[in-house]
């Protein structure tokens, strides 16, 4: 996929108040840890996630994707009746029906002639939604779309760790699939896309390749379709090994396809936002596809695996923060490399010249990156 008319114009972005740390959900644990005699600081020694962020209870993802929609909109200065397509793009959503888009469509006064839906593919879902905005734009089916979602992390949390104190039969073995859903974070973001008449930043999407190893979407699955309207109490099995593994294999893989939709060279390449999963997986799929980490930005060590959410609030936060300015002709080259399972990857490029964010982070600070130059 190519694009010549599309551009990323603005990230809005709210983080929860809550932060949960690694010790304290091994202080939860106590019963599992102390029967199986599992060391403390094991959590956040396996993944390299200190905390994770929760929304209070009762929060449904429709009213943090408003916000975060609604600062995309603000900052950028555009007109919500400019707006031709709305798609909402999390795992998380209000209800099975209406669509979790129809709410946040009402709550922002859109057009009765927008494009609303929402969209589910695991931790690309916003990836997906992405690049279906961007294919309208370009056909000229529409001028500019948002895509936003919210991910909400309390109820797997509660539900894991309920499960894992009171089931007695449980091995250190049998315990693997579960660890996964421990690392899962809260967060809500949006990205405006318009078409370049529109633009007041020229941050050019240039193209995208995708690809699907389906062979393997046994490896991470939740037990049952709910939503977090209906007071969802999900359960979520995962082959991490495998499932690390396939992805970096996968996303190796897609990233050739990638290099030759964007007409890029590895070395062309300033800065990179991947899925934020944990430490190991960071360090090998810079590895395998031959990235230094200098250009690399994670959040994934504060704010946990945060689904759907983690790339483009990582983008956001390092956009925000000065991490994309650059004095270099025509901008800066910035990939976003998303993996999940399935297994699928999204893999974008854009030329970066200018950031326009809204964001609420609070008690947060920045962790180290290196500007582009």
């Amino acid at each position: 996929m190519q694009y010549s008319k599309v551009c990323l114009e603005s990230f809005g972005y709210v983080l929860p108040e809550e932060v949960v740390t690694s010790v304290q959900l091994e202080s939860r644990l106590a019963p599992l840890y102390q029967r199986l005699r599992l060391p403390e600081g094991r959590l956040e020694l396996m993944t390299g996630i200190a905390e994770r962020r929760f929304w209070p209870v009762g929060t449904l993802p429709s009213e943090k994707s408003v916000l975060s929609a609604r600062l995309a909109l603000e900052v950028a200065d555009l007109d919500p009746d400019e707006i031709g397509a709305l798609i909402h793009g999390s795992v998380c959503r209000d209800f099975l029906e209406p669509a979790t888009a129809c709410a946040v469509h009402q709550s922002l006064g859109l057009p009765d002639q927008c494009v609303i839906y929402d969209t589910s593919n695991a931790c690309l879902g916003l990836l997906s939604g992405m690049l279906q905005i961007a294919n309208m734009i370009e056909l000229d089916q529409v001028k500019a779309g948002l895509v936003v979602g919210t991910e909400s992390s309390r109820q797997l949390v509660d539900t894991t760790i309920d499960a894992l104190n009171s089931n007695e039969i449980l091995t250190r073995k049998t315990i693997k699939p579960a660890l996964a859903s421990l690392t899962i974070g809260s967060g809500s973001c949006a990205m405006l896309l318009v078409h370049e008449d529109l633009s007041r930043t020229g941050n050019r999407l240039r193209g995208a390749a995708v690809k699907a190893n389906t062979a393997f979407h046994h490896l991470c699955r939740s037990d049952c379709d709910e939503a977090v309207g209906s007071g969802m109490q999900p359960l979520m099995e995962t082959d991490a090994e495998q499932l690390m593994a396939e992805g970096i294999r996968t996303g190796t893989e897609t990233f050739g396809d990638f290099l030759n939709a964007v007409s890029w060279a590895p070395e062309d390449i300033h800065r990179v936002f991947c899925h934020q999963v944990g430490r190991t997986h960071h360090r090998l799929i810079l590895e395998s596809i031959g990235l230094s980490p200098e250009v690399d930005f994670s959040t994934f060590e504060r704010l946990g695996n945060t689904g759907s959410v983690a790339l483009p609030i990582t983008m956001a936060m390092a956009a925000e923060d000065g991490v994309l300015d650059t004095d270099l002709d025509g901008g800066g080259h910035v990939a976003m490399l998303g993996i999940g399972s399935g297994i699928n990857c999204v893999m974008g490029g854009c030329q970066w010249l200018k950031s326009q964010v809204g964001g609420i982070r609070p008690a947060w600070e920045s962790p180290t990156a290196t500007v582009l130059s």
